[in-house]
């Protein structure tokens, strides 16, 4: 009866429970790690055994295989929100993503297409053959055995726990809240969302508009309020030499305002797009605050303009279909909110031309920054000068760089 009750550990519930978490917990960091960072986006390197141990953790937590899960992801970044993504709420709806993305995940894997064309470069030793990808539930028993050992009947419920966590959390919440519903940094060409700014429970998952905007980057906070504990273990592990960040979020420099924005400034802005991009909103929000201060309050212009002003600084393909008509009207009664919206379009056509020379593109930027600093509205003047300001990184003075 003592084994039944508290196994071979003898710990009590909550020394239990709290191993149980500490499991889990492993489980999102060899997630996130290994197969997302790692594996799927080439973003980290892991030393090799380091790699095994997190690719043997998951064998036994979760049973799944690096390549399916590494050609899944991949597919679902080349075919985001469109006919092809393995499980996208745009495509699939939000219910479904969010109850059922680990059967949409199963079913994907059983796809030898995706498998083909987007798993290459995945682990293919004698023990992946051998155990790991031809035996996988073997693992999930054996985690079984080892918490009831360990804790008794109360393993089960941990165990329990675990296996639910990933799809819950990671198929669940992440692949469809992180569509759907929080905050976005950057206006990525698909609908991820930051689904908080303090990524723990998801191992730094949480932040997944920022992964969407960059997606080869080690890290995935941008903002100086966000936390990626992601990012926090592989600053830790790269201490004693187990993990290096191949590539993080890259940060605009700035040097001098330049009487011409020229060629290399052009650069800088396409290199930065999203960043410069992010600005462009927050002038565009302050250009609508200053607009409602000038409201008188109660009215309905003014009531029309707060219904819509979260929707103002954003792509128009990201507006939805009803609310259309109403951004359209109130840019309409607002003249600068307008043409900030046109300039803003035109700006984005500066990387969206390919058939222009780069010559070209650049006459086109100066224009722009002339006529923006020629309209009047203080938002856009102040803008355009920082555009010129904007430098490669290349091109700074080694103290600036």
């Amino acid at each position: 009866m003592h084994f039944l009750a508290q196994g071979l550990s003898g710990a009590t519930w909550w020394q239990a429970l709290l191993v149980g978490l500490v499991f889990t917990h492993l489980t999102i960091v060899s997630v996130t790690l290994y197969l997302h960072r790692h594996s799927a986006h080439r973003a980290l390197d892991l030393h090799p055994a380091l790699a095994h141990v997190f690719r043997a953790w998951l064998w036994l937590t979760t049973g799944m295989k690096t390549k399916d899960w590494t050609a899944i992801h991949r597919k679902h970044h080349a075919k985001c929100e469109q006919a092809g993504d393995p499980h996208s709420p745009v495509v699939f709806g939000i219910k479904k993503v969010f109850w059922q993305g680990a059967e949409l995940y199963r079913a994907e894997a059983q796809n030898p297409d995706t498998l083909a064309r987007y798993g290459h470069g995945t682990p293919d030793d004698w023990i992946e053959r051998r155990l790991y990808s031809r035996w996988p539930q073997v693992g999930i028993v054996l985690m079984l055995f080892i918490y009831l050992a360990l804790f008794g009947a109360l393993g089960l419920a941990l165990w329990a726990m675990q296996m639910v966590w990933i799809p819950f959390w990671a198929a669940g919440v992440v692949n469809g809240i992180g569509h759907y519903w929080g905050y976005r940094n950057f206006e990525s060409p698909d609908a991820s969302t930051n689904v908080s700014p303090w990524g723990i429970v998801i191992g730094g998952e949480e932040l997944h508009n920022n992964h969407h905007t960059y997606p080869t980057s080690a890290k995935f906070s941008v903002k100086p309020y966000e936390f990626d504990i992601g990012w926090a273990y592989i600053r830790a592990l790269s201490v004693f030499g187990l993990a290096r960040a191949r590539k993080t979020p890259p940060k605009p420099a700035f040097g001098a305002v330049r009487p011409v924005a020229d060629a290399d400034t052009l650069e800088a802005l396409i290199a930065h797009r999203y960043e410069v991009m992010a600005a462009y909103a927050q002038q565009m929000r302050a250009t609508v605050a200053a607009e409602l201060a000038g409201l008188q309050a109660g009215c309905a212009d003014a009531d029309a303009l707060r219904a819509v002003r979260r929707w103002l600084h954003r792509d128009d393909a990201q507006v939805p279909p009803q609310h259309q008509a109403q951004v359209q009207q109130v840019r309409a009664q607002h003249p600068r909110l307008a043409q900030m919206h046109a300039m803003r379009e035109e700006l984005r056509q500066l990387w969206s031309h390919s058939a222009r020379s780069r010559e070209q593109l650049a006459q086109d930027l100066h224009a722009w920054c002339q006529r923006a600093e020629a309209s009047g509205i203080a938002a856009l003047q102040e803008f355009s000068q920082r555009v010129r300001a904007l430098r490669p990184v290349a091109a700074l003075p080694s103290a600036l760089a």
